[in-house]
């Protein structure tokens, strides 16, 4: 019976020390985000400054992994080159080990809980009475992220000591050191976190459990499963991101065989060179040495390195664009169709990003579009609403590049018109931005068990999908649409926005619904007669031609 709740104390440890752990990097990104992003853009200009920054920050931030998203991030907006990129994620697996320097010298010498219980105290009392107040509150999550730490140490401790006492653990002494090292692999994989590998062991090897050497080997399994959660952030992502992760992956593997090849020289010289005799210290001073030697022998290659990261994912090294990169400004009426159907293919995925707010059946949508194969290809639909954002932003970007450098080619007549479809453009993403704005709306009223509030979501999805369907139509017509017919489809949005608020309002007073949500209401049908609008005025850049165009922006635009 005690051998099980020690395992039960473990297991409680190793959560309180994941979520001191998140607690502590929460608080510290939010406290610090923007002053080290901007101290590892202005230092990383070269590869050392780079795994300097790179290992500044992790040893601050204490997590390896939110400091590599985050350069996968810069990576991604092209703020970093490879080099760079890859210069940094050597420094923060350096950076990472000043956790296991703590735990390893004071965590199981001192008596912490005299300071990690006032910690958890204070930061608790702190995030309850003025946790309204963004500096107060990430103060107090640092507070009770530094407590739970050493307290979830202190369950890890004991109960190793208990499993020492009830277990014989000598058995296990022969197995081969490989099978340790993909016990390793295995916790960091399941926890995502070295740290919590690296509390583990050293609570083990404290207690006995394990010898120094199997203690080494599972270290250095966990430097390759940290290294999952990265490649998961990464799919999906552009052609930079997956090289930056392959370039992690590549290294730490590299990292981990070559160690485990000379782990023997290694450990002389930890114990018998450098004579440490504290198994703790040494567990720590072997991560170190490694990530030392590691940049030692990666920095002066990293420029072919890059290189050689260069070769891969061609396939998705291509911009978002399906058609604009295939143009010549030097031929621009070419370019300008070209434009057009960019521009085209963004509205599209604008309607269908839209759509999916609401749940709605876009499969036929889907199929009678030109652009079918193009978004199979790109799984545009398997992507995750998100990054449906994301690319819908990129592909903004995109045709805004390619419209600064076709303006000037074109005629006064071809000018307008790639005016006219920059705006459609534009409008398009105005009308995704502001449902994209009111998700958690979106998901408050289609979740509600108040009828008032599910009837009223119900009521603006059929509507939509009837507008939707209307814009696709004349899409697809592939003619010039008709001014009254976009006339009666924006008098139609005036009249549900103005006929479900006014309904809403009536319901509203025979119906038990609190201030809150009625604001929710009323901010979800405001975005949504927004969204409405502006992808309207989308439809109608694409397809009217300039002058009747400007007749309809005489329409007026604004209602309260």
């Amino acid at each position: 019976m005690e051998v099980f709740e020690s395992i039960l104390k473990l297991c409680a440890g190793v959560g309180l020390f994941l979520f001191a752990m998140y607690l502590l990097e929460e608080s510290l990104k939010n406290l610090s985000g923007r002053n080290f992003k901007i101290f590892l853009q202005r230092i990383s200009k070269n590869s050392i400054g780079g795994v300097v920054g790179g290992a500044v920050v992790t040893a601050v931030l204490q997590s390896s992994s939110m400091v590599s998203l985050m350069v996968l991030a810069f990576v991604g907006a092209g703020v970093f080159t490879m080099k760079n990129a890859m210069a940094i994620i050597l420094g923060a697996n350096l950076g990472t080990t000043l956790d296991s320097w703590v735990v390893a010298t004071i965590g199981f010498k001192l008596n912490l809980e005299l300071i990690a219980y006032p910690a958890v105290f204070i930061g608790g009392f702190l995030l309850i009475i003025y946790g309204k107040r963004n500096t107060i509150k990430y103060l107090a999550y640092f507070l009770l992220g530094f407590g739970l730490l050493f307290i979830g140490l202190a369950f890890m401790k004991t109960a190793m000591e208990v499993q020492v006492k009830e277990f014989n653990f000598s058995q296990y002494a022969a197995m081969s050191l490989s099978v340790f090292l993909l016990i390793g692999f295995i916790i960091t994989l399941l926890v995502q976190s070295s740290s919590v590998t690296m509390a583990l062991t050293l609570s083990a090897l404290h207690a006995g459990a394990i010898g120094f050497a199997p203690a080494v080997a599972i270290v250095l399994g966990a430097e390759t499963g940290t290294t999952i959660k990265i490649v998961l952030s990464a799919l999906g992502g552009n052609a930079s991101k997956k090289r930056v992760v392959l370039g992690n992956f590549l290294f730490n593997i590299f990292l981990t065989v070559l160690a485990f090849i000379f782990l023997k020289p290694i450990l002389y010289l930890i114990v018998d060179l450098m004579n440490i005799s504290n198994p703790l210290i040494g567990l720590v001073t072997f991560s170190t040495l490694i990530n030392l030697v590691s940049i030692v022998i990666f920095l002066p290659l990293l420029n072919p390195f890059a290189k050689f990261l260069e070769l891969f994912f061609k396939d998705t090294d291509a911009s978002a664009a399906a058609f604009i990169g295939h143009a010549d400004v030097e031929e621009p009426e070419t370019a300008l169709d070209l434009f057009r159907k960019e521009t085209n293919y963004f509205i599209h995925n604008s309607m269908l990003f839209i759509l999916r707010q609401f749940e709605s059946d876009t499969k036929a949508m889907q199929e009678q579009s030109n652009f079918k194969l193009i978004n199979e290809k790109r799984k545009f639909n398997a992507k995750t609403p998100e990054e449906q954002y994301e690319f819908l932003k990129q592909l903004q970007g995109e045709l805004h590049v390619a419209y600064l450098a076709l303006r000037i080619k074109l005629n006064d007549e071809n000018s307008a018109r790639l005016n006219q479809l920059i705006s459609a453009a534009r409008s398009s993403m105005y009308a995704v931005k502001s449902i994209n704005d009111i998700v958690k709306n979106i998901t408050n009223l289609s979740s509600s068990s108040k009828d008032i509030k599910f009837n009223f979501f119900l009521l603006h999805k059929k509507e939509t999908e009837n507008l939707y369907n209307e814009f696709n139509t004349l899409i697809m017509q592939n003619e010039k649409a008709e001014f009254e017919k976009l006339q009666q489809l924006y008098d139609a949005i005036e009249n549900n926005y103005s006929s479900a608020l006014n309904s809403f309002y009536k319901d509203a007073q025979h119906a038990a619904i609190d201030d809150l949500d009625i604001t929710t209401a009323i901010n979800f049908n405001r975005e949504l007669f927004t969204s409405d609008k502006a992808m309207l005025m989308a439809v109608k850049d694409f397809l009217l031609d300039e002058k009747l165009a400007k007749d309809f922006n005489d329409v007026p635009s604004y209602k309260t």
